[in-house]
């Protein structure tokens, strides 16, 4: 199923958005609307009032943050579905960020063996990212992601005026997967956006063009490859490390979000290009700045590294027993299935974390 971009413009997104839920193929479905705490307060009442469409919708709440992320939560909402009487042809509308859209498409891919689901993200994080591509999973024992299935949203409604409820540091957060799409993109568009985006009052700001060349730049690469076989890879530039990083600083109570991991994450990747294939050591430099420009995270040490280790030998995209990653040759040019050794990885580590 093709998904279906409905991008600001001349008309906005939440009216697009109308115009399809009163189409024939959602007229008379039934419509289950997903928000945490954070939504519910700042954005269900203007999507109500802004897709008249969605006025007799039931919405259902669910944790903030990583923690709505399990098999409990899908339970619990799996069960709220059937005594709500959805069917086959109900359609999960996830009005959130990345955490929410994770859970509603996976919710949405086990319900009746699969029913339609509709992303609304309100995050940089999730208008950049997480909302974009059909990959849906919860976390078990700390890790990351462990279970999920591939099943695509019928469409993805990018309202930039859901970004004014975020904090600060949501806002930085979605700036690193941003950063993770300047690197693989376009060495102009990168230079601009460190220009751009290093001074902190700037960081309320985010220009839509940048966002929708993120999503732009995904959806290419979706398209290719659904299934995330071959060149869908290099999407995960920044996440080896970065879903490491996040599993720890979640273990130790340290504060940092899934987007501010990826920047760390980031950075020790672009490091070991240096090492390992010549990149030019400014890119690194560059984002080794705007990381400690917006990011603050405690020094570690080698049994943190151990820590560390232990979650990067459990990531989904090893195989064989080696821990794969992408790393850049130059801007715009990543190289897949990079195979790492453990002391590179403990080297890098303890260099961008001092």
């Amino acid at each position: 199923m093709k998904t279906r971009y409905l991008l600001p413009s001349r008309i906005s997104a939440l009216s697009k958005l109308n115009r399809l839920l009163l189409s024939d193929n959602y007229a008379d479905a039934k419509k289950f609307i997903f928000v945490d705490a954070n939504t519910y307060s700042s954005c269900l009442t203007e999507l109500i009032c802004r897709v008249p469409a969605l006025e007799s919708a039931e919405f259902f709440e669910v944790p903030v943050g990583e923690e709505t992320k399990s098999l409990e939560v899908a339970s619990q909402l799996w069960s709220a579905l059937l005594d709500s009487h959805a069917d086959n042809r109900s359609v999960i509308l996830c009005l959130g960020g990345g955490c929410v859209s994770d859970i509603g498409g996976f919710v949405a891919a086990g319900f009746k063996r699969g029913i339609r689901y509709i992303n609304i993200p309100t995050s940089l994080v999730g208008m950049v990212d997480a909302s974009i591509g059909g990959k849906t999973a919860v976390n078990i024992s700390n890790a990351k992601n462990q279970v999920g299935f591939f099943h695509q949203p019928d469409a993805v409604c990018v309202h930039p005026a859901f970004l004014d409820s975020l904090s600060d540091s949501e806002i930085i957060s979605g700036l690193f997967e941003m950063e993770k799409y300047m690197l693989l993109s376009d060495a102009d568009r990168l230079h601009n956006f460190f220009s751009r985006y290093s001074s902190a009052l700037n960081e309320r700001h985010v220009e839509t063009d940048d966002i929708l060349h993120c999503i732009d730049f995904k959806r290419s690469v979706v398209s290719a490859d659904p299934y995330d076989s071959s060149i869908r890879k290099i999407l995960n530039l920044g996440h080896t490390f970065g879903h490491a990083i996040e599993s720890f600083a979640m273990q130790h109570n340290i504060a940092c979000s899934h987007g501010q991991a990826v920047g760390i994450g980031l950075a020790c990747e672009l490091y070991l290009s240096t090492k390992k294939l010549g990149l030019n050591p400014k890119v690194y430099d560059d984002a080794l700045t705007f990381k400690n420009l917006l990011v603050s995270f405690p020094k570690l040490s080698l049994r943190d590294t151990e820590v560390i280790l232990s979650y990067m030998r459990n990531d989904k995209k090893n195989r064989d027993g080696l821990i794969l990653c992408v790393l850049l040759q130059e801007i715009a040019s990543p190289v897949i299935d990079v195979s790492l050794d453990e002391n590179e990885i403990r080297d890098a580590l303890l260099t961008v974390c001092k």
